[in-house]
C-alpha cells in the first residue's frame, strides 16, 4: 500500500481512500453533500454550492457598505467601514428572519431554511447572523459544507 493512499491524500483524495476496500473501512460510502440532511442531490431544495454562498455574502456585504457610506457615514470612508458590519447584521437578521433570504441570496437563487425544510424562526436567524458576524464559526465546515453558524442555528442554505 502506498503511503499517500494510507493517509488519504494524493491523486485519489480522502473520499476515494474512505471508499476503497482494504483500507480498514470496507467501502464506506459518504454519499453526496446534503444526503444526510434529506436534501435532493440537485435542483431546487438541494444544498447550495460554496461558490454561490460566497458570492451572495459578497453582494450583501457590498450592499451594506453602500448603505453605510451613503446613509450613515455622510460620505466618509472610514466611518462607513465601521458601520458596514452593524448594517449587515441588521439586514441579515431582519431579512433571513422574515423572508429567509437577503438580496444577495435572492440574486443568486438561495434560501436559508430550517433543516426540517420549514422557515427559519426569527430567534434562530439572530443566532445564525451573530455567529456569521463573528466570522470564525462560518469558516468551520462539516462534510456537507455547512458552517458552524448554520449547524448551531439548525439552518441550511438551499437552492430556491
Amino acid at each position: 500500500m502506498d503511503k499517500r493512499q494510507a493517509m488519504g491524500s494524493g491523486p485519489s483524495g480522502p473520499r476515494a481512500a474512505a471508499e476503497t476496500p482494504g483500507m480498514g473501512n470496507v467501502g464506506v460510502d459518504v454519499g453526496y453533500r446534503g444526503e444526510r440532511l434529506g436534501l435532493p442531490r440537485e435542483g431546487p431544495g438541494s444544498l447550495a454550492s460554496t461558490g454561490r454562498r460566497l458570492a451572495a455574502i459578497f453582494v450583501d456585504w457590498a450592499l451594506c457598505g453602500l448603505i453605510a457610506y451613503g446613509l450613515l457615514a455622510d460620505g466618509q470612508t472610514r466611518a462607513a467601514n465601521s458601520w458596514t458590519l452593524p448594517v449587515f447584521v441588521v439586514m441579515s437578521v431582519l431579512l433571513v428572519g422574515t423572508l429567509g433570504r437577503t438580496p444577495g441570496k435572492r440574486l443568486l437563487g438561495l434560501r436559508v431554511v430550517h433543516v426540517s425544510g420549514g422557515r427559519l424562526s426569527f430567534p434562530r436567524a439572530v443566532v445564525r447572523t451573530v455567529l456569521l458576524a463573528l466570522a470564525i464559526p462560518a469558516l468551520v465546515w462539516d462534510r456537507d459544507t455547512r458552517g458552524l453558524h448554520d449547524k448551531l442555528a439548525d439552518a441550511v442554505q438551499v437552492r430556491a
